[in-house]
């Protein structure tokens, strides 16, 4: 009998990689190696998905990773979600990791609402190339980084591609503060309950990183 694929390959109800679009989509996005794989995915995900902010908070649907092709648009936990998805379909290993991070530019009006610059459970994703586990994040789109006057984020195959800690012109911006861990299933309710508990007084629909 033959021995059942590691969690890490296999899909699962969020982590959709055996879904006729996400296997048709991950087919097309195939290159060379893993690692060049990897990179078309990423791309592809970063910036034909649209980051908006305001995904955040939805159901247990909204974040499969079929809902979020089909939306085309999705916070940075979704848009891990989808990435993770076409990787593992492509045949490449992936889970989902979490971290909570400062945001030093945060905009006014989300800062009023929030009251803090702490973002909980910012998603990324990790991936095994060949060279061991290395995270990215495909959050901000091209158009979104600019208009955040962000650094973009660009995975090269071979080292972490995560939020820069400067911006363009040096001053501080992102802080990685706490590692959440990794996961091979996206830990949907364990999520909701840290921001429910994190900003009890923000609607979850207007939460995101």
């Amino acid at each position: 009998m033959q021995d059942p694929p590691p969690a890490t390959l296999s899909p699962t109800e969020f982590i959709e990689s055996a879904a006729p679009e996400i296997q048709a989509l991950a087919a097309s996005l195939v290159r060379r190696d893993h690692s060049a794989t990897a990179v078309a995915a990423f791309d592809w995900v970063r910036d034909e998905i649209r980051y908006d902010p305001y995904c955040a908070g939805g159901d247990r649907a909204s974040h499969r990773a079929t809902a979020i092709l089909n939306a085309r648009r999705g916070y940075c936990i979704q848009k891990a979600v989808l990435l993770a998805a076409l990787c593992r379909a492509a045949g490449i290993h992936a889970r989902l990791g979490f971290a909570d991070v400062i945001n030093h530019q945060i905009p006014p009006a989300l800062l009023r609402a929030m009251g803090t610059r702490l973002f909980v459970y910012h998603g990324y994703v990790e991936l095994d190339l060949g060279r061991g586990w290395i995270k990215a994040t495909p959050a901000f789109d091209q158009a979104t980084s600019q208009r955040a006057g962000a650094l973009l984020v660009e995975l090269d195959g071979i080292g972490d591609a995560m939020f820069h800690p400067v911006d363009p012109a040096g001053q501080p911006h992102m802080e990685y503060i706490r590692d959440r861990g990794s996961f091979d299933e996206l830990p949907f309710e364990q999520i909701q309950a840290a921001l429910r508990a994190t900003y009890p007084d923000l609607g979850r629909t207007e939460h995101a990183h």
